[in-house]
C-alpha cells in the first residue's frame, strides 16, 4: 500500500546552509518515526513560500547515505496570504503496510502550527 507522510519546518533566514540543514532534520525525523527505507519510498516533493530561494531544500535527501537513486522534486507553494512564511513542506510517498492513523507526520519549528490535531 502506498502511503503520504507529511512534513514541515520553518526556517529563521532565506540561507542555503538553514534551508538544507533543516529540510535534513525534518525528512531524517520522517524517516525515523516512520521506519521508512530508500527502497521503499516512491517520491519526496519538497514545496518551499515564495520567500525562500537561496537553496534547494531537496539536497538534504542526497546527504542521506542509500538515498541517492530517490526520486525528488522542489515547487513552490502557493502565496497564499496570511500563510505561514519561510516555510518547507513535504510530502514523502511511501510504501508500506501501516494503517493511515499509524503514519507520523512530522512538524518542526513553526510548522507546528499547521497541523497541531497531529501532534503525538
Amino acid at each position: 500500500m502506498m502511503r503520504g507522510i507529511r512534513g514541515a519546518t520553518t526556517v529563521q533566514e532565506n540561507e542555503a546552509e538553514e534551508i538544507v540543514s533543516h529540510a535534513y532534520e525534518l525528512v531524517a525525523d520522517m524517516v525515523h518515526q516512520n521506519n521508512v527505507d530508500a527502497n521503499d519510498v516512491v517520491s519526496i516533493l519538497f514545496t518551499v513560500t515564495e520567500d525562500l530561494n537561496a537553496a534547494f531544500p531537496a539536497k538534504a535527501v542526497r546527504k542521506i547515505e542509500g538515498w541517492t537513486y530517490v526520486p525528488v522534486m522542489c515547487m513552490q507553494e502557493i502565496p497564499v496570504p496570511g500563510s505561514l512564511g519561510k516555510c518547507i513542506r513535504v510530502m514523502m510517498t511511501v510504501n508500506t503496510s501501516a494503517k493511515q492513523e499509524e503514519v507520523h507526520h512530522v512538524y518542526h519549528y513553526g510548522a507546528t502550527v499547521l497541523r497541531p490535531d497531529l501532534k503525538k
